[in-house]
């Protein structure tokens, strides 16, 4: 199990994510918060949908609520729409104590909405209104940098990065957050519909990869990150896709559980089998499951034993989110987990 597979041995954290800031295990996440619209049937496409039920959603968001669900500490920075939507949003971070403080609000557009559905074929299914929406227009002097420069992981995906000015802002929160010490976490999260071509997707999410200590990555993402590479080989994650810099890098494989892989060493973390009634959130919940974590100590990535029980509690987030119809309303709480993790381990 503990086999090397980059040289240089271990790390050391940056020296301000130590000491004086060992108390402070605040979360920021950046990026986009929208409403999701669930067909209240399974199994059908959008076209076939009977009806939509209306649930929070966005993947940054998604994790910030999933990290305060489990009694971390979580922010979240973004931009909805000056509209029902998006009071109804930065109301729902408030109930669910996520300091909503860096949130914006743009009066000439609209919240984001996406209509999402998991077809008969196992396949989801995306169409998203953004033309654009508040998300995309957050511009670098609307951000709360005091709030960044709070944080101990500062947290984001990839859809901040496919228009301006968001992603001007996106690279300029990644830079302050950086300057002050937190460790960054990416999770690419691919939209492929939402982007101009495959291409402008592949080089968008690759060109901020080298910039991460944490990196959460699906099955599917690594075959189109590679341009069609066997995700399921340790050699083109290790030579195409974990970097000299990264702390630890997690590749998630659905119910069959997660990989993981540091500089000292890797291996696999079974997962846990539940009949899924809505995947939508699921990885949002294993993200925020092992920040979480990683929040409270990040030296457990050191700690290849500490490290797969963080990761099997992660594992347990996510099987438990995709028993509920949703992503925010699905996410658990951390009495939820525990005592669901006994009975997997049963």
């Amino acid at each position: 199990m503990a086999t090397n597979p980059t040289p240089g041995g271990s790390e050391d954290l940056p020296s301000d994510t130590q000491g004086t800031r060992d108390n402070n295990s605040l979360v920021v996440c950046f990026g986009e918060m929208l409403i999701d619209f669930v067909p209240t049937v399974g199994g059908v496409s959008l076209a076939e949908a009977p009806a939509f039920k209306k649930a929070p959603g966005g993947a940054p968001a998604n994790v910030a609520v999933g990290i305060s669900r489990l009694g971390g500490s979580s922010a979240f920075i973004g931009k909805v729409g000056d509209d029902e939507f998006g009071y109804m949003l930065a109301d729902i971070l408030k109930q669910n104590n996520v300091d909503n403080s860096g949130v914006r609000f743009d009066h000439n557009a609209r919240t984001a909405l996406s209509f999402v559905t998991l077809r008969a074929d196992g396949e989801r299914e995306f169409l998203f209104f953004r033309h654009p929406s508040a998300d995309m227009l957050l511009h670098e002097s609307e951000l709360d940098i005091d709030l960044i420069k709070q944080a101990r992981i500062f947290h984001y995906g990839s859809i901040s990065l496919i228009d301006e000015p968001c992603r001007s802002t996106h690279l300029a929160a990644m830079s302050i957050a950086r300057k002050s010490g937190c460790i960054l976490s990416y999770d690419p999260n691919l939209r492929l519909p939402l982007w101009p071509s495959a291409e402008a997707a592949r080089k968008g999410i690759m060109n901020i990869w080298d910039q991460a200590d944490i990196i959460k990555i699906s099955e599917e993402e690594i075959t189109f990150l590679t341009g069609g590479d066997d995700p399921y080989d340790d050699n083109v994650v290790l030579k195409k896709l974990f970097h000299p810099n990264l702390k630890l890098l997690v590749v998630t494989e659905g119910s069959e559980g997660c990989r993981y892989y540091t500089k000292e060493f890797r291996g696999r973390v079974a997962g846990v089998k539940v009949k899924p009634v809505d995947t939508t959130g699921a990885g949002d919940a294993f993200v925020s499951g092992i920040l979480n974590s990683l929040a409270s100590d990040l030296n457990l990535i050191q700690d290849e034993k500490r490290l797969r029980e963080a990761l099997a509690f992660a594992n347990a987030c996510g099987a438990l989110t995709v028993i509920e119809r949703g992503a925010i309303p699905a996410l658990p709480t951390k009495e939820a987990v525990l005592q669901f993790l006994p009975k997997v381990a049963a």
